[in-house]
């Protein structure tokens, strides 16, 4: 069994600083976890403490059922991919794959077969005689990841591995990684694998699930879809999703016999019956309304039902779509339209109004800043 679990475990450093406060994770056999989060979350921090690359405070890691805490990071069936590739500039692509092996000692036709069937995988076998420095980006990223195939590890860490490469061949190396996961799945070899990236595209499009991190803590695990339509928190939501969420208070209030939400301009827009439930006990308390860019509608001013007005500061052509920067109550707001509206003219400075498909939208506590559709409610 491949599977890693982390049990409270914190990272101090020398000078009181906690970049690791308690985390408690588990992580399945053969699993694509995904950690992401903001620079000096401390995803890659817990990365290297899995790995034994960096010593922990206090707490419990487990890979299988063995206590890795005092285990070097070679007695800990890892294999790490780095960002900057980590690769021996004096010796032959085949060479750094078998390099780790030949430490431990594997007979040479056993090396052989296992770097030439990695090579391939990759797609690299015609660079097996080539030196680090003959080779792209991509490809030195793909030889650090075959020289971690060959170990046949029972966990794989990558951390930010693409983070170096340009954006058509960070999108080609993750669709590569993605399908290795697959096909080592399939074959019977254990693949579970643990990823560090910034790169909130990279995590939806990756994990089998994804671990948020901020300032040292969990914020949310759970599967790509889930973390983006039920985020568990203001956080979340503001970090998952391109472009972000949108954000405006507001105040709940009851208004002609029906719940609505107030804005600072004391338009009132009413809510619908489905969100009655999770926002009447805050009737007349102010919170964090949410909205995804997909989910406003810009509309002709005329058109003033159940609206907001705001004013456009720029326009951005996307080409398949456009996204529309806009002014509302001091708030910046982002709209993504597939199409403009043809039948009313938009452009910068132009007065439109607002509204809002708020069967989708999320209202969050002003003060913990927690989903409040979230709470008693599991989405998992």
């Amino acid at each position: 069994m491949a599977n890693v679990c982390l049990k409270q475990v914190c990272k101090e450093y020398a000078n009181g600083f906690k970049a690791v406060q308690g985390i408690n994770l588990e992580i399945k056999n053969g699993e694509f976890m995904v950690f992401v989060g903001p620079s000096g979350c401390a995803k890659s921090t817990t990365l290297r403490m899995i790995a034994g690359l960096e010593e922990i405070s206090s707490g419990e890691i487990y890979i299988g059922d063995k206590l890795v805490n005092d285990l070097p990071p070679k007695d800990r069936g890892i294999a790490m991919v780095f960002q900057n590739y980590a690769l021996y500039p004096h010796m032959t692509v085949y060479e750094n794959m078998a390099f780790g092996l030949k430490v431990a000692k594997v007979n040479k036709q056993e090396i052989d077969q296992r770097v030439r069937e990695a090579a391939e995988k990759l797609e690299i076998t015609e660079h097996l005689n080539k030196k680090p420095k003959e080779l792209s980006g991509g490809q030195r990223q793909r030889v650090a990841v075959g020289r971690a195939i060959v170990r046949k590890p029972e966990v794989f860490l990558f951390d930010e591995p693409l983070s170096n490469l340009d954006a058509k061949l960070r999108v080609s190396m993750r669709v590569r990684i993605s399908q290795l996961h697959r096909e080592l799945s399939e074959s019977g070899q254990t693949a579970t694998m643990i990823y560090v990236t910034h790169d909130q595209v990279e995590a939806m499009t990756m994990g089998d699930r994804i671990c948020i991190l901020n300032k040292g803590q969990i914020m949310q695990v759970d599967t790509p879809l889930n973390v983006y339509h039920y985020p568990a928190n203001k956080f979340v939501a503001g970090f998952i999703g391109s472009p972000s969420m949108n954000f405006i208070q507001v105040k709940i209030v009851q208004h002609n016999n029906v719940l609505a939400m107030e804005f600072p301009d004391t338009t009132k827009m009413e809510l619908p019956m489905s969100k009655v439930k999770q926002l009447e006990p805050y009737i007349n308390q102010t919170v964090w309304f949410g909205v995804r860019p997909e989910h406003l509608n810009i509309v002709p001013r005329q058109d003033l039902s159940n609206s907001i007005n705001g004013i456009i500061d720029l326009i951005e052509q996307m080409g398949n779509e456009s996204y529309l920067h806009l002014s509302s109550y001091g708030s910046m707001l982002t709209a993504r339209l597939n199409s403009l509206n043809a039948d009313f003219n938009l452009h910068n400075k132009a007065l439109v109004s607002i509204q809002f498909m708020l069967e989708h939208c999320h209202w969050f506590a002003l003060d913990s800043e927690i989903n409040l559709h979230s709470i008693g409610e599991n989405y998992a």
